[in-house]
């Protein structure tokens, strides 16, 4: 079923980079556009995930250089049943995370270092088990295609204002057509990203929830990372903006309520579908399970270590924090 979904949207965005080429150069613009999507869809497929960590400076981490991330990262896999993922750290003060990949033995989970210092170890692991949900129901080949080919529709129609309106040019509308295709097919486009996005994101929840086992965990990290989105931009996402709905909350300033026009549900709702998944799985804000190295740790603060822990190294740079 997933397979068919993405085939689909990979139909119904190739379409719509054919009605744009359409617009702009008429049956001869349609068929470059063909070519030109099907290389896309190609291209996607194989290195969009990697595209993706790249536009937010994403590195990657492993035991080594941040053993209780990734730790972390590698309990929940196995309580999800899923193949290890490769493991990013975005150095980006907004607290959010994304997960990316074409299949889950190909996935990739990122967590920016303003999420990994700003949540407790609990929180975290609801927001990283939401994120394998989304590896596990293979959202990220969808989200990530979707991201991209959204993101070279918006190109195509910002190429179409310097070379669409020209009067002479192939295009079957004229210059009102080009303007109007400037403005509808990014529009287009972002809508679908949204209604992926959206009827996904509370499956991730229901599904991240039962993976950490505990839905509060998940309900209070929403609640801390939807306050800091609206005060701690992301730039990076700001110049990447079809990009959004990969997010587990919407990156960009301009987030508003649940309706056609948001990349997320409503966090008030998504919340509220936790709590009362929390009555149901008879949650009371638990811990995770220890891991099998756990019993190796000193006791402490909620990280499993002793007192000295803000002198240890962290994994960016040596500087000290909790995941290091």
């Amino acid at each position: 079923m997933n397979y068919f979904r993405t085939a689909i949207l990979l139909a119904g965005m190739t379409a719509l980079f054919m009605g744009v080429g359409f617009m702009i150069g008429g049956q001869g613009g349609m068929m470059i556009a063909l070519l030109f999507a099907a290389g896309m869809n190609v291209f996607s497929y194989w290195n969009s995930d990697r595209m993706v960590l790249s536009m937010y400076g994403a590195r990657q981490v492993d035991r080594a250089s941040a053993p209780e991330y990734y730790g972390m990262i590698e309990e929940l896999a196995a309580r999800a049943g899923l193949p290890m993922p490769r493991v990013f750290i975005m150095d980006n003060p907004q607290p959010n995370a994304f997960a990316t990949g074409r299949n889950p033995q190909n996935a990739a989970v990122a967590a920016t270092t303003g999420l990994l210092n700003s949540l407790s170890r609990e929180e975290v692991a609801g927001v990283m088990a939401h994120e394998l949900a989304h590896v596990k129901n293979y959202d990220t080949l969808t989200m990530t295609i979707t991201a991209t080919l959204a993101g070279a529709i918006s190109m195509l129609a910002n190429f179409a204002m310097f070379f669409g309106g020209n009067r002479n040019n192939n295009s079957p509308f004229g210059a009102i057509g080009t303007i109007a295709m400037m403005i509808l097919a990014p529009l287009a486009a972002m809508v679908v990203q949204m209604a992926v996005s959206r009827s996904r994101e509370y499956e991730a929840d229901k599904l991240g929830a039962q993976i950490c086992g505990q839905p509060l965990w998940l309900a209070s990290a929403l609640a801390k990372i939807s306050n800091a989105a609206h005060r701690v931009p992301n730039m990076a996402a700001e110049h990447n903006p079809a990009t959004a709905h990969m997010f587990i909350i919407n990156p960009l300033s301009g987030e508003r309520m649940d309706n056609l026009f948001s990349t997320h549900p409503n966090t008030e709702n998504r919340i509220a579908a936790l709590q009362a998944l929390a009555q149901q799985m008879g949650a009371s804000g638990g811990r995770m399970a220890a891991s099998p190295t756990a019993s190796a740790r000193p006791a402490g603060d909620p990280w499993g270590r002793g007192p000295a822990a803000p002198s240890e190294p962290g994994p960016w740079g040596g500087r000290p924090g909790p995941w290091g």
